[in-house]
């Protein structure tokens, strides 16, 4: 069954966090569209420097969570910090709570996620840096490679990757979990 997904990153975002889950949900036939506040292209990091850009395929303006099977959130420290502050951004991942959608944020990603007011209550991992504003903002932090929580699919750096990858089609696979209650 085609399924369509999107990735929702800006300027700064890791690159491996957005290519390695990209072409893994391409894989399974699935479209995995980037949808960025910016238009054109976006620019990644890759581990220590400036990486390639990466096409958008639609802007946060033009994007209807209601097309989107699923949300992925990829890390760096730039990409969620921007995100964060961005109200378009944060309505567009709290649909996907709404609705029951799963969503997979690895590294950095939950960041947005606790600007987005959705991860409380929840077990989650994430880079180690932040697990202290995860904890403040009510999840319950798990050292592993990968925590699943309701169709929410966490994971703390790239090298966690493969199970990541993973987690997230079999969350996605399994399709809407229980919406959060608003």
């Amino acid at each position: 069954m085609s399924k369509r997904i999107a990735i929702l990153a800006t300027n700064g975002f890791e690159e491996s966090e957005l290519k390695s889950p990209k072409e893994y949900l391409e894989q399974q036939g699935w479209t995995a569209d980037i949808v960025s506040p910016e238009q054109g292209t976006i620019r990644s990091w890759a581990e220590k420097d400036w990486g390639p850009d990466y096409t958008v395929n639609t802007t946060l303006d033009q994007a209807n969570p209601s097309d989107y099977d699923a949300l992925v959130l990829p890390g760096g420290v730039i990409n969620p910090d921007k995100l964060r502050t961005d109200e378009r951004a944060l309505e567009f991942v709290k649909a996907f709570f709404t609705d029951g959608k799963p969503v997979a944020a690895i590294c950095h990603g939950p960041q947005t996620l606790i600007s987005a007011g959705v991860v409380d209550g929840r077990a989650m991992t994430s880079y180690p840096s932040i697990k202290q504003d995860l904890i403040n903002a009510g999840a319950q932090w798990l050292d592993r490679e990968v925590v699943t929580d309701n169709g929410l699919v966490t994971s703390r750096s790239p090298k966690d990757l493969p199970a990541f990858n993973k987690k997230m089609v079999e969350e996605i696979n399994e399709g809407k979990h229980q919406p959060e209650v608003q």
